[in-house]
């Protein structure tokens, strides 16, 4: 099968993309699929290159472009002047971030006719935006930390807030942007520090509970939950992606898998992760991050529908703790995609 693996991209998430794809690339099957792997760099150009190794973009590169041409479903790879078709089965982005993870990728999979692996169009964008995930997950009646939005060239007045509160980048990924604030007067800095990412900012409650997340595999009816995980904070806030080293661990958390909950808050946990899942359109495979609180009750967190997949981050290990290797996920996902969505 002839599977096209999408890397890096323009996002501040780009070398988390390329350490997903590397980590993609140790456990893809040889005899079931012949790869082909196309990076984005971070200026946007596309390159068919030999695969994700830290140095890619100097390797053995060639210009390629996904077709949005239903007729060819494939790639062009643009070499002296001339173009050559290599046709594709099937693609896998691994993708993080704007415009990887905000269904502009899946817009132009979908022109192309190419079968694709992960979330739509719609619920990629749903999800990618905090702000409207909470909104559908209400809708749903599942329960969020108060919010508001504020908007380009808005102002907020800081004395008519309830602190601590957590300032965010609607639409940005892996703790880019995020700051916590406890005082009126840090308010500011820390919506100027938001907006270096979106120019939509989230405010939200500070949420006191245990920070859970469910991995979740499938789509409709057939939903596979992996094992629940918590993440142990010293001080501030998870944000392994801006370690220095995060394959060495982290300098504020620890990852704990299976997550040390009681039975029945692990068995609520999973059944809330498929209801925002459900709720939100996804379908292949995403990773909800919820709180569970001392009274037992949850309360959504974010939808990643691109999560992380590197030798240290929490999908993987989820999965793993359920029996599932990441070859296994990967098999799944692809065999989702080719299934065709489900309406």
């Amino acid at each position: 099968m002839k599977i096209g693996i999408v890397f890096g991209g323009r996002s501040e998430e780009h070398d988390v993309s390329v350490k997903s794809a590397r980590e993609v690339a140790k456990h893809l099957d040889p005899g079931k699929y012949e790869p082909y792997y196309i990076g984005i760099t971070k200026s946007g150009s596309w390159l068919l290159c030999d695969g994700p190794d830290a140095e890619w973009e100097d390797g053995v590169c060639r210009p390629v472009v996904l077709s949005p041409d239903n007729g060819v479903r494939g790639l062009l790879v643009l070499e002296d002047g001339r173009y050559e078709t290599i046709g594709l089965d099937v693609v896998l982005p691994v993708l993080h971030g704007k415009l990887g993870e905000d269904g502009a990728v899946q817009g132009l999979l979908e022109l192309s006719g190419i079968p694709y692996a992960g979330c739509d169009v719609q619920s990629s964008a749903l999800c990618m935006d905090k702000s409207l995930t909470y909104l559908v997950a209400r809708g749903a009646g599942i329960a969020t930390p108060d919010f508001r939005t504020v908007p380009a060239g808005e102002q907020v007045d800081p004395d008519r807030l309830t602190y601590p509160v957590f300032v965010k980048p609607a639409r940005s990924g892996s703790s880019f942007g995020v700051g916590k604030v406890t005082r009126a007067e840090d308010l500011p800095s820390a919506v100027a520090a938001a907006r270096q990412y979106d120019s939509k900012v989230l405010i939200e409650e500070a949420v006191v509970g245990s920070e859970v997340g469910c991995a979740i595999l499938g789509h409709g009816a057939e939903l596979i939950a992996g094992e629940l995980d918590r993440i142990a904070l010293s001080h501030g806030f998870f944000r392994i992606h801006q370690e220095s080293e995060p394959e060495s661990g982290s300098e504020n958390s620890t990852t704990i898998v299976p997550a040390d909950i009681p039975a029945e808050s692990r068995a609520l946990v999973q059944e809330t992760a498929k209801a925002v899942y459900r709720a939100l359109g996804c379908r292949g495979l995403s990773r909800v991050d919820m709180f569970l609180k001392e009274d037992g009750t949850v309360v959504l967190n974010e939808v990643n529908t691109l999560p992380g997949l590197t030798s240290y981050s929490r999908y993987p290990r989820m999965m793993a703790a359920a029996g599932l290797s990441l070859g296994d996920v990967v098999d799944r996902v692809v065999s989702s995609a080719l299934a065709g969505p489900v309406r």
